[in-house]
């Protein structure tokens, strides 16, 4: 694991700005620029795949995202993948052309990566490139694309048999909340919807139980401030929908004089770069968000290369970290 001082060198700032900015101080009056640097520069770290250079591609391939840059810091979880696919077409030299989908330029690419959620309205501007399209954290399979998803119910199931084991009964969730970009539609959380058909099975889930906010610190922090202001009847464990949602509600079960994981344990999704640097660290589900990248570009690759006669869902599993937020 990187330290903070290697970040700190590698974004060239104090070790004690990183400190506060992965642990995401509300205080602390740094630039938007500033934290690019130290977040991307813990993930970089943090990512151990470095690899020479192949021979050049003569390919190029566009890369479309739903999240500006402010919502990237905001939950590094795009962050992450977005940087395996730059890593990645670095290595293999495939030139990389990112753009915006309201903003999509007449270049010639031989691709195109749709990286996040998108509406029909969107999906059908897709449509119109007439060239291979891999969505990435969306299940476009129905709408005929080629995908690259996670297994939400996989690691559901690892977050509850883990709280099961350390005797829990009482399990919560603070879900996310988020909307497609044009038509504001809100789209469900599949970690929720896992979460809930697996507790109605056994028999565990609790209404009273679930929060849900936006996919941030600030948003898990209120969330939980509120719900411990509140409600008198808390769980003894939570689940949270990421880790920048887990960070925030760690924050404010502190505030309010209480401990994780004495009073709460607490795993959160995603296993970001900053999930190892806040205290108590965070357990959490691991995505495999920079090889997730890789694989998106490799796929495309494919697709660019030779067009399937159906398309493909490809599912990624996930894998349960422990660390000093739950009770081993």
């Amino acid at each position: 694991m990187a330290t903070i001082k290697d970040i700190a060198e590698k974004a060239g700032v104090s070790p004690a700005t990183v400190s506060r900015v992965l642990n995401y101080d509300s205080e602390l009056s740094v630039g938007q620029e500033t934290k690019q640097k130290i977040f991307e520069a813990a993930e970089a770290l943090n990512y151990t795949k470095y690899k020479t250079k192949q021979k050049k591609e003569d390919q190029v391939f566009r890369l479309v995202q739903w999240y500006e840059t402010e919502e990237e810091l905001a939950d590094l979880y795009y962050l992450a993948i977005r940087l395996g696919i730059e890593n990645k077409a670095d290595e293999l030299n495939i030139r990389l052309v990112k753009e915006s989908l309201d903003q999509i330029s007449e270049t010639k690419t031989d691709g195109t990566i749709a990286l996040g959620k998108f509406d029909e309205k969107q999906i059908k501007r897709f449509a119109q490139l007439n060239q291979p399209i891999l969505f990435v954290d969306y299940d476009g399979m129905g709408k005929g694309y080629d995908s690259l998803t996670v297994d939400f119910q996989q690691a559901v199931d690892l977050v509850i048999d883990q709280f099961i084991a350390e005797g829990h009964d009482k399990i919560g969730i603070l879900s996310g909340i988020e909307y497609t970009k044009e038509s504001k539609s809100e789209i469900d959380d599949p970690r929720f919807i896992a979460f809930r058909q697996r507790m109605n099975q056994l028999k565990l889930f609790n209404e009273n139980y679930h929060l849900s906010a936006d996919f941030s610190v600030e948003g898990g922090y209120q969330a939980m401030k509120n719900y411990l202001e509140t409600q008198t009847d808390h769980p003894t464990a939570f689940f949270a929908s990421s880790d920048a949602l887990a960070i925030g509600a760690m924050r404010a079960i502190q505030e309010k004089g209480l401990k994780v994981p004495d009073d709460f344990s607490l795993i959160g999704f995603n296993d970001v770069s900053v999930a190892k640097y806040v205290f108590p660290a965070l357990s959490t589900i691991s995505v495999p968000t920079e090889w997730m990248g890789e694989l998106a570009l490799t796929t495309l690759q494919e697709l660019s290369k030779e067009t399937p006669p159906v398309p493909r869902k490809i599912t990624l599993g996930t894998k349960l970290v422990l660390r000093e937020s739950t009770k081993n």
